[in-house]
């Protein structure tokens, strides 16, 4: 099976993907964790690896940058390659008080500023959340790991430099624990296509005291975030 965006080798993808935005960290974790990783896809440079963790087939592929990025890759894995659970290991930028530079958050819902749900033509706003199923996975092996996650809504946001100042702080009002830009977009084809999904995330920097971790330290050291979703692949196999 090929689509315009990706192109599967004959190991394919296995019925859990972990879907980091950056193809440097796909590789990273298919280098580090993975037994025999293959290579799936490289199309357009967005690295796609299946191998093995403690015996259990799983694939690891980028997701680019933005929602509408991770909606078309998200939505070809899970319609034309079997893919059942996607989830999302990525870097947000921490709005609640309580959270400081490296501390996890697990996406109950994602609030967002895109129009990326109007293609489902509702006459309202839809709501898009995670699969319970992972979820509840995920938190008991943080909890085994004594990772303790924070849990809550995020904000996907189409602007990364946001024109509007005081916009995050109105989102961080509305109960938004931090930012990122594609969870809404993976929830809502996720609920669309009836597979199952999770945004884990990792807190890069603090937008609103201007903490930040760097670039390097983004691709290569958010391995307690890795884990969690490796073990949840695990699980669920």
């Amino acid at each position: 099976m090929n689509t315009p965006h990706i192109k599967e080798s004959t190991l394919g993808f296995a019925k859990t993907v972990l879907m980091p935005g950056d193809p440097l960290r796909s590789k990273f974790i298919a280098e580090t964790f993975l037994e025999n990783a293959e290579l799936v896809n490289n199309v357009r440079g967005i690295h796609g690896y299946t191998g093995y963790y403690k015996g259990h087939k799983v694939s690891v592929m980028a997701s680019g940058m933005g929602m509408p990025s991770i909606g078309i890759y998200s939505y070809e894995l899970y319609k034309f390659f079997g893919v059942e659970n996607i989830i999302r290991i990525g870097s947000a930028g921490g709005l609640a008080e309580c959270l400081k530079l490296r501390d996890i958050v697990f996406g109950i819902g994602a609030n967002t500023n895109s129009s990326y749900g109007t293609q489902y033509g509702v006459n309202g706003t839809i709501a898009p959340t995670c699969s319970y199923k992972l979820l509840k996975a995920s938190v008991e092996i943080a909890e085994e790991l004594g990772i303790t996650p924070v849990i809550g809504n995020l904000l996907s946001s189409d602007t990364f430099y946001d024109a509007d100042t005081e916009a995050l702080i109105k989102w961080k009002n509305a109960g938004s624990l931090a930012v990122e830009m594609e969870a809404a977009a993976l929830y809502l084809n996720a609920i669309h296509l009836g597979k199952n999904a999770l945004a884990i995330c990792t807190i890069s920097d603090l937008p609103l005291t201007g903490e930040s971790l760097c670039a390097e330290d983004r691709q290569n050291t958010f391995t307690q975030m890795m884990e969690i979703a490796l073990e949840t692949a695990v699980r669920l196999d």
